[in-house]
């Protein structure tokens, strides 16, 4: 221990590299803990143990000279993570919202929070509060109101009476499928529904109420009204962050080409925005000498800069990976008006330790994920110094000037690329393998043309002279949906994967920011981890079996690609993230005609092959009544049962039985058979809010007793199923 302290005191005291981000790191690893960790006494277990870490450290280092750099990391390290922890944990209590216990049918009295409308979905979408019939307590819901339905008086303030049918937020329908009830907990949702019948207003909105979002509705219809089709979408997102009205097909091009980061206001737009307020302005003040030669002008300039840079992270929403970019590009400007160096990881930290203070439970979220790897890829590949030296001036033609700014543009796509794929596949399974190819085209053409036409059309606008630069403006973005489409549509444009182990991403993650963060060659130390991690997220394996939440519907992945599903129904939200889980793009196809599956109308027997073993499996299809006895035989001669129903306990396959009771406490299953591995939804979400197991029990004599078991649990009586 005494050598390896005098070691990393050594590295630590040799080493040249900002300590800054390295806190910012370890107050996200907290807020990482405490998602990991299952209950409340392993969280203040954690910050138990740093205290003590952070204690010992003080007391036995306190005093020695040779070891002053150990201890201030060792100190500030645990205090962030313990701060992290502490944080996340306050906001969870503080807005995070109890679900409604059951489905149920409401009306209710409710007031208009918040207003997304939703055209390509034909819909609106609406956040109300209403009061809780039972406890009077005041409640957030979100209800889905079709468009025909809709009214212009519908909008934030107005109070509006309605019947809805209701739904707890959703926890995952798989392991690793979205999960929208831990969004919802976050957002203070309790409940989402949709509207049954007609809206009465009750109240009209107030003339001040939410004036903001009522700029940014108006501002994307009249984009769309001047540009109609996808052009008019995307343009109307440019404008004002609305994505409503984009396609499902555009948007899945625009996905599979690597370009959605294009459809989120995000860095590449807020920073165009700045930059160009800040070069007009700098350029128009130029022009008065007088002024010029009484005022530092790229101070005004950067003043003027940071004020647009805010109006539009406004207009747009407000989302993080907007207020993050603004963050950063307000550092960029403060940096250029002290003359500092303005692209750093301290800007980048800065920015993420502010967006993490104000929205910790963000760091899980793909868009978080994803904005910080662009840019910390962005800043990490432009401070090394090969970087530095090959985009030095120097006197040489225009050719080979663009020339070396072309390469640099493309390695700096493939950089960003291979940061973001890891992330991309751990979230959606799927990413785009072209991307650094389309966005080599896309990325110039919305910065310096798509943008500036559509800003220069509304302010010609203004005295009706817009419709010829609307006219560029929409064949411009048609270039741009052109491309995705093009790109999208090539083999192999989609790389598939399976669910990528946790373990896998945050080894991956680790090496890449001690690639980023670190000096000299030991940064090159990170990439024994990235390597490490990316070979394993090569070779996770498919999950074998998968049954959803409600046990209506499974999936059996058979040769790493052929989907076997229960259910026939074509497309729906189920069927869709079985697909996304199994990698696959083929068809499923209906266990009742799979040649290894033996069915009658109540039961499937499939035998199918893993590590040179037969698994047997008993699949039920129906609830219709089975003799207990004959049920029990079935049971006993599979390794597996699957039953969206309660089954009696004299079922007992040689592995694992999935009723109603065990997925109304574990939820989505996964089976991963060569290992002999369960995985369930619950194992990820431990004792956090927003996941609360079903409890339906009968009580007998005290004692928890399930009520359909009851049933049959006498060998004289017949199961009847739930």
């Amino acid at each position: 221990m005494s050598r390896f302290a005098e070691g990393a005191e050594g590295l630590l005291a040799s080493a040249r590299f900002d300590r800054g981000p390295w806190i910012t790191v370890g107050f996200a690893a907290g807020i990482g803990a405490w998602f990991g960790l299952a209950s409340p006494w392993q969280w203040l277990a954690a910050m138990g143990m740093l205290a003590l870490l952070s204690a010992g450290a003080i007391a036995l280092w306190r005093s020695r000279d040779g070891r002053a750099h150990l201890l201030y990391a060792t100190v500030a390290v645990a205090v962030a993570i313990v701060v992290g922890i502490a944080v996340v944990w306050l906001r969870s209590e503080m807005i995070g919202a109890e679900p409604i216990a059951a489905p149920r049918f409401e009306r209710m009295d409710a007031r208009i929070i918040e207003r997304d409308e939703q055209p390509a979905e034909g819909r609106v979408r609406l956040t109300v509060a209403a009061s809780d019939p039972e406890t009077g307590r005041a409640l957030a819901y979100r209800i889905n109101l079709p468009l025909e339905r809709d009214s212009s008086a519908f909008r934030e303030g107005a109070r509006i009476r309605f019947a809805a049918r209701m739904m707890p937020p959703a926890p995952p329908i798989v392991p690793r499928a979205y999960n929208f009830a831990r969004r919802a907990w976050f957002d203070g949702l309790s409940a989402t529904g949709a509207v049954v019948g007609d809206v009465e207003l009750v109240e009209s909105p107030g003339e001040g109420s939410a004036k903001l979002a009522g700029v940014q509705r108006g501002l994307s219809e009249f984009v769309r009204a001047r540009l109609s089709g996808g052009a008019g979408s995307i343009a109307a997102t440019l404008a004002s962050g609305d994505r409503g009205a984009i396609s499902e097909a555009d948007e899945e091009a625009m996905r599979d080409a690597g370009l959605t980061h294009l459809l989120s206001i995000s860095g590449l737009h807020v920073s165009a925005v700045i930059a160009a307020a800040y070069v007009l302005t700098l350029r128009l003040l130029a022009l008065w000498p007088w002024l010029a030669l009484r005022v530092r002008l790229p101070l005004v300039a950067a003043v003027v800069g940071a004020g647009m840079g805010i109006a539009y992270t406004l207009l747009t929403g407000a989302e993080v990976p907007t207020v993050r970019s603004c963050i950063g590009a307000v550092l960029v400007l403060i940096a250029l008006a002290l003359g500092r160096e303005p692209l750093s990881m301290r800007m980048v930290a800065v920015a993420a330790l502010a967006v993490l203070l104000l929205w910790p439970e963000s760091l899980v979220g793909p868009s978080f994920q994803m904005s910080f790897a662009a840019v910390i890829a962005i800043v990490a590949l432009h401070n090394c110094e090969p970087v530095k030296l090959f985009l030095t001036p120097r006197e040489e033609g225009l050719i080979r000037k663009w020339g070396r700014r072309l390469v640099m543009l493309f390695v700096t796509g493939m950089v960003i690329e291979l940061a973001l794929m890891p992330v991309v596949l751990f979230h959606f399974h799927r990413a785009g393998v072209y991307g650094a190819f389309a966005n080599l085209l896309a990325i110039p053409l919305v910065t310096f043309v798509s943008m500036p036409l559509v800003a220069l059309a509304l302010m010609l606008d203004v005295v009706g002279a817009g419709a010829p630069v609307w006219w560029l403006a929409g064949k411009s973005i048609e270039g741009l949906l052109a491309i995705a489409h093009f790109v999208a549509d090539q083999p192999g444009a989609v790389r598939l994967s399976p669910p990528v182990p946790l373990t896998a991403m945050l080894l991956f993650v680790a090496g890449a920011l001690w690639l980023a963060l670190w000096h000299g060659t030991k940064r090159l130390w990170g990439l024994v981890p990235v390597m490490v991690g990316t070979l394993w997220m090569l070779v996770a394996p498919m999950p074998d079996v998968l049954v959803t939440r409600d046990g209506q519907d499974l999936g059996i992945v058979e040769a790493g690609e052929t989907l076997i599903v229960l259910r026939e129904s074509k497309g729906g939200y189920a069927r869709d993230n079985l697909m996304e889980i199994a990698a696959t793009r083929s068809e499923p196809i209906a266990l009742a005609d799979w040649h290894k599956a033996r069915c009658s109308d109540d039961f499937c027997i499939v035998t199918i092959e893993r590590s040179r073993r037969d698994w047997r499996l008993l699949i039920a299809r129906s609830r219709n009544l089975i003799e207990e006895r004959a049920l029990a035989t079935a049971c006993a001669q599979v390794d597996i049962v699957i039953a969206q129903r309660y089954l009696p306990r004299s079922c007992k396959p040689r592995w694992v039985r999935i009723d109603r009771r065990f997925l109304d406490q574990e939820g989505g299953t996964a089976l991963y058979l060569s290992g002999e591995r369960i995985e369930t939804v619950a194992q990820a979400e431990g004792g956090h809010g927003w996941w609360s197991p079903h409890e339906r029990i009968w009580k007998k004599d005290g004692a928890p007793f399930p009520k359909e078991e009851r049933a049959a649990s006498s060998p004289a009586k017949t199961f009847a199923g739930h």
